[in-house]
């Protein structure tokens, strides 16, 4: 479930090809036929000849093909016509989900060229293809996430004003209206209205439920409350004291990632990361950041759940010039004499210190 920013225009992209998803219900429904084949015995009785793997059944060949990494796709289907078909479909991707095969890839934009996403097994960064949008949706914010096998991005394009996270309407006006988002079938759905309006504040999945902290209820008014929606009973419960930390107008949202249903944020004036205590209500202090928030105060760096790491992306600056740094750290290996051991994952030369969106598909 996806909460929405309200009125904005939404780009889709597949990871299957990373071009703009728009799959013909004639074509999936066609591969999906010759996929399960005549069945006999519990077997698929394609003969050798037309078999995805000569020598072995479809169904054995499919258990095979969704173990393969995500970026063979693009050259698997190329082979033929029926291989395209299986990539196209995004069959091997259910496959994979019913198999508990997951890959992380890490999408993200730090410059005005476009979306680039990168493949930790493979070390490989891939350009996507631009946004068929105009200069306005391509130049104003945008809030991105990934769900299943797409990327969604959000944003406004000339003629239409676009709401941030529960944020303010064309007035001015704060709102605390929420919406959420069906992957499943692409539809919309109004939720009950929030305790406290808010905006520029940030929310999370934990233990089965949503959350939303942070913001400001005005431009001056700082909200240090949370509040829980429960998707069993619809109903919102406001939580004191969840996020103490008071923003500014001119910080960005809280940097909030949540691993093994444990919620972690940012401290930007510290740049330390912290660990919330459900049976407190408070925070823990873990350790620093491998690279600085509080210069641009939260604004261009990425806080993520990655798989069971964190993962943050930020800008250096070093003597060979200006890269992307993408570091992990693994809440299991514990916190040493008071430091985190990050690691690098990947790296981006010459692409600028700056992170304007990014988002984590796992699939």
């Amino acid at each position: 479930m996806v909460f929405k920013p309200k009125k904005s225009k939404k780009s889709v992209f597949s990871s299957c090809t990373g071009d703009e998803m728009n799959l013909d219900h004639s074509v999936r429904e066609e591969t999906e036929t010759r996929l399960r084949g005549k069945i006999k015995d519990g077997h698929s009785t394609f003969g050798s000849s037309n078999s995805y793997l000569p020598g072995l059944h479809d169904d054995v060949a499919l258990t095979c093909l969704a173990r393969a990494s995500k970026s063979d796709y693009a050259s698997l289907s190329c082979l033929n016509v029926r291989f395209h078909m299986l990539i196209k479909s995004g069959y091997l991707y259910e496959l994979r989900r019913q198999l508990g095969i997951v890959e992380h890839w890490v999408y993200m934009v730090c410059d005005p060229r476009g979306w680039e996403a990168f493949d930790p097994f493979g070390k490989r960064w891939m350009r996507l293809p631009k946004i068929p949008c105009d200069d306005c949706f391509n130049c104003a914010d945008k809030e991105s996430l990934a769900v299943g096998s797409e990327l969604l991005v959000f944003g406004r394009e000339f003629f239409d004003f676009a709401i941030w996270n529960w944020g303010s309407d064309k007035d001015g006006n704060v709102l605390k209206s929420a919406e959420v988002y069906d992957s499943l079938t692409g539809k919309w759905e109004m939720l009950p209205n929030m305790h406290s309006p808010r905006r520029l504040c940030s929310g999370f999945f934990m233990d089965g439920k949503f959350y939303v902290i942070g913001g400001m209820t005005s431009p001056t008014e700082s909200l240090t409350c949370g509040e829980e929606f429960d998707l069993r009973t619809r109903k919102w419960r406001k939580i004191e004291g969840m996020y103490p930390n008071v923003n500014r107008a001119a910080q960005a949202p809280p940097l909030v990632a949540v691993v093994d249903n444990e919620l972690y944020a940012v401290e930007y004036l510290t740049n330390m990361v912290k660990k919330y205590n459900k049976e407190n209500n408070s925070w823990d202090e873990l350790g620093r950041l491998p690279v600085r928030a509080d210069s641009s105060n939260g604004w261009g760096l990425a806080f993520k759940s990655c798989g069971q790491a964190l993962l943050v992306v930020g800008g250096q600056r070093g003597p060979e010039g200006e890269a992307i740094v993408l570091n992990t750290w693994h809440p299991k290996s514990g916190v040493k004499n008071g430091t985190l051991d990050w690691k690098v994952l990947g790296a981006k030369e010459q692409a600028g210190v700056f992170v304007y969106n990014c988002a984590i598909m796992g699939c």
